[in-house]
């Protein structure tokens, strides 16, 4: 993501979504607790414009997503998003689904790590949310459903079939998408769907743990660390060596790789300055 903007102002007030910020953490938070955090066009639109807007800014050196009330996020609203759907003509449902899959290329594409707080439900567009996250920190009470094939879809909506075996292998990810049954988290730990598990009740405080360990480390590496891991899924060995050679070349060049020689000979902690 480019970070040089145009005319358009950053947004001051996100109505759909909770967001704050502090220290170069942004905690985005799913909050309509009453529907279980259900998702709206309106709260996927916001989703997708306040990846979009943090990227170009760079103030953020990481991000959490968490959700409010009793569960992370159920998917989309069966009456906002599925009941109208239905009056619906083509060009208009292409758009809606190219917007989901917007959001979770803004995700994976963002400068800076994503960690999904995840408690409860994560069902449909709330499991590829998560999915899509760099890291999943989960309650032990965290539970992930893939329902697409259950409302009539294909399994494989918004990337879910293209991150999914990436993250458990094709044979987990065949049964988890196609039937639609809950992974628990003893089982999406032992699959490695969760990358840290919580202790009960502590989801927030190991996720806010986890994203100042982030936001307090070198910004710059973090981000082409996370660009090299989605870019070269796809790559053959000699090109992924050939990217990895090319980004150290330009870090070697860095403030902060210089900054670590600085205060590996000073017997100091370094001060990264994401630059």
């Amino acid at each position: 993501m480019s970070p040089f903007a145009g005319s358009a102002r950053s947004t001051d007030t996100w109505q759909h979504i909770r967001v704050t910020r502090k220290d170069g953490i942004a905690t985005v938070t799913l909050a309509r607790p009453e529907k279980l955090n259900a998702l709206t066009f309106e709260a996927y639109a916001d989703l997708r414009d306040l990846l979009a807007e943090l990227s170009r800014e760079r103030s953020v050196r990481a991000l959490v997503l968490a959700g409010e009330g009793r569960g992370f996020c159920s998917g989309g609203d069966v009456e906002e998003i599925i009941g109208a759907t239905l009056g619906m003509d083509t060009g208009q449902l292409l758009d809606f689904n190219r917007m989901t899959g917007q959001v979770v290329r803004a995700l994976r594409e963002c400068p800076f790590p994503v960690i999904a707080a995840v408690h409860g439900v994560a069902a449909g567009a709330g499991a590829v949310l998560a999915l899509a996250a760099d890291f999943r920190v989960a309650d032990p009470s965290a539970r992930f459903a893939f329902l697409f094939t259950r409302v009539g879809l294909s399994g494989g909506d918004m990337g879910a079939a293209y991150l999914l075996p990436r993250v458990i292998g094709l044979g987990h990810a065949t049964r988890v998408l196609m039937l639609g049954d809950a992974v628990r988290a003893p089982e999406a730990e032992r699959l490695g769907l969760i990358s840290e598990l919580a202790e009960e009740g502590r989801v927030d405080e190991a996720a806010a743990a986890l994203a100042r360990r982030l936001a307090e480390g070198p910004a710059l590496a973090h981000a082409q660390t996370k660009a090299l891991l989605t870019a070269e899924l796809d790559m053959p060995l000699a090109a992924a060596v050939e990217m990895d050679a090319a980004t150290q070349a330009l870090l070697m060049n860095s403030a902060d790789y210089a900054e670590f020689h600085a205060a590996f000979t000073e017997k100091r902690t370094p001060k990264w300055q994401g630059k």
